[in-house]
């Protein structure tokens, strides 16, 4: 969903997170995940690894972005549009030596 449209107080559904549609919720569903609150406390990191594996392949990075957008936002950010977190996650890639 557009980060701007998001609603906290109806998150019924994955789709209903920020910059989830209906391909990233399918994502989320093979990992296990089927509600949002699920989310609250991932890290999102972490996510991204097991989607990697489960996939048996090597997963966009911007697919990490996305993860970190509504990890953050179930811990109670303001929702943002998954491009807002490139920077972090680049920056923090390189401080762990990945990239």
């Amino acid at each position: 969903m557009n980060p701007a449209k998001v609603d906290r107080k109806r998150l019924r559904a994955l789709t209903d997170l920020p910059n989830i549609g209906a391909a990233c919720a399918e994502d989320l569903r093979r990992l296990g995940i089927t509600d949002p609150v699920q989310l609250c406390s991932a890290d999102p990191y972490a996510l991204y690894e097991q989607l990697c594996i489960v996939r048996q392949q090597r997963i966009d990075p911007c697919m990490l972005d996305v993860f970190i957008s509504i990890t953050r936002f179930m811990d109670g950010e303001d929702a943002q549009p998954w491009w807002a977190y490139t920077a972090e996650r680049k920056a923090t890639l390189a401080k762990r030596g990945l990239v």
